[in-house]
């Protein structure tokens, strides 16, 4: 799709007002190695009454968005010699870059289904930003016109500068501004950078933290996924399937919540259809929102990362024999683990031994069905898709509009892979 996406202008965003010249620590969570990447939103809206009348007010909406959020406009680069390769943002309003773009073939009906191949949509955010420290900007929005007269805005943030739920709540106040209607809940919103909040700091215990252990390759995991292509899937949990697997996870004393058992359930069904050997160990990694976590909590506003990475762990053979319900208890012990000790912990593996989570035998999901982007309406109505640009090896539950019980799963799995897969995810009794 390379040559079908167009785009017609680009343009540097800067705040509307003036913002403070200055440069600002990163925390140790920030600055993690595995961070250092584009979190790549797609929202797809159907066809748009006044196109130009909308791509002025989604520029002036952005500009204003940049003064409360002025750390989005600068450039994200390693501190100094003997900064022990934390990061920092180098603020000078910059400014943040918009594209507008219009694609020859793409309708709005062609979000109903996963794309083709990884990178079909790659195209809708056309600055692929590859280092997010050689000088690129830290938030890249993309405004492309579809062939039906619909309207798909990517949004790019530098995941070193926010975590999902922060990008999320900026993306809220863009969205706000741009309809000229500040809710009640953005004109009380503080925007906070208090990134000291979570500087290291000696802890009691060295505690253990099984997503940064290595485990051995049995079967050549790395290099498959690597070689083999990958195929996008989408499949839809309404309200009844999830209930189906809360049954199916009951043999457990306690009731387990639709996350639990929803991703045990793709991360079972994800290990059972690769045909891993059953002496492989096999990680379900999540994050874990460690905002009210820590002591003291963290304030409302706080947009840095405040995540930790949960680990579910086992082999396949105890995934594969044990059962929905045993791999749902393992995700909630994943969440119980996660006190303010643990994360002290994390903090100071990742700032002194740059500790990163390991990839053998791991599937990597994260959560954007509470984010709130389904209801992301930039004055054009609500999005009638919400995903990621690039669908790949990184499993995403997403929000189905117009479901808000629904949970969308979108992962790319190998080629080999993607019938077993499919079937034993839409057959939970399989």
């Amino acid at each position: 799709m390379g040559s079908l996406v167009h785009v017609k202008e680009a343009t540097v965003i800067t705040p509307s007002d003036q913002t403070p010249s200055t440069v600002l620590s990163l925390s140790a969570l920030d600055s993690q190695l595995f961070l250092r990447f584009t979190i790549e939103y797609l929202l797809v809206y159907s066809p748009v009454p006044d196109p130009v009348s909308l791509s002025d007010r989604l520029k002036s909406a952005l500009s204003r968005a940049l003064v409360p959020y002025f750390p989005f406009s600068g450039r994200v680069r390693e501190r100094p010699a003997g900064g022990g390769g934390s990061l920092e943002v180098n603020c000078r309003g910059q400014g943040a870059l918009f594209l507008e773009a219009v694609a020859d073939h793409l309708t709005c009906l062609d979000f109903q289904r996963a794309p083709r191949h990884v990178t079909s949509w790659r195209k809708l955010l056309s600055l692929n930003v590859v280092d997010v420290l050689a000088g690129a900007p830290p938030l890249v929005v993309q405004l492309t016109w579809l062939r039906d007269g619909a309207a798909a805005l990517a949004v790019g943030v530098n995941h070193c500068v926010s975590d999902g739920i922060g990008s999320a709540e900026f993306l809220t106040l863009f969205a706000e501004l741009s309809r000229d209607s500040l809710s009640r809940t953005e004109l009380n919103r503080k925007h906070l950078w208090d990134r000291h909040l979570l500087n290291p700091y000696p802890v009691r215990d060295s505690l253990n933290h099984p997503e940064f252990n290595r485990v051995p390759d049995l079967c050549g995991f790395v290099n498959r996924f690597n070689a083999e292509r990958l195929v996008p899937t989408s499949v839809v949990f309404e309200r009844q399937r999830l209930t189906q697997l809360k049954k199916l996870a009951s043999e457990s004393i306690s009731k387990h919540t639709s996350f639990e058992v929803l991703s045990a359930h793709v991360w079972r069904s994800w290990a059972r259809s690769l045909n891993l050997p059953s002496s492989q160990t096999t990680k379900l990694l999540f994050s874990i929102n460690i905002r009210d976590r820590v002591k003291p909590s963290l304030p409302s506003g706080f947009y840095g990362n405040a995540f930790v990475v949960g680990c579910a762990q086992t082999t396949v053979k105890d995934l594969t024999e044990k059962g929905l319900s045993h791999a749902a208890m393992l995700v909630r012990q994943a969440k119980e683990r996660v006190g303010d000790d643990h994360v002290r912990s994390v903090v100071e593996a990742v700032s002194k031994a740059r500790a990163c989570p390991d990839s053998v035998g791991v599937l990597i999901l994260s959560q954007w069905s509470r984010l709130g982007l389904e209801r992301l309406d930039f004055g054009f109505g609500k999005p009638v898709h919400v995903g990621s640009v690039c669908c790949d090896r990184y499993c995403l539950l997403l929000p189905v509009p117009e479901q808000s019980d629904a949970v969308k799963v979108m992962v790319a799995v190998p080629s080999s892979a993607v019938d077993s897969y499919e079937n034993l995810l839409t057959c939970p009794n399989a």
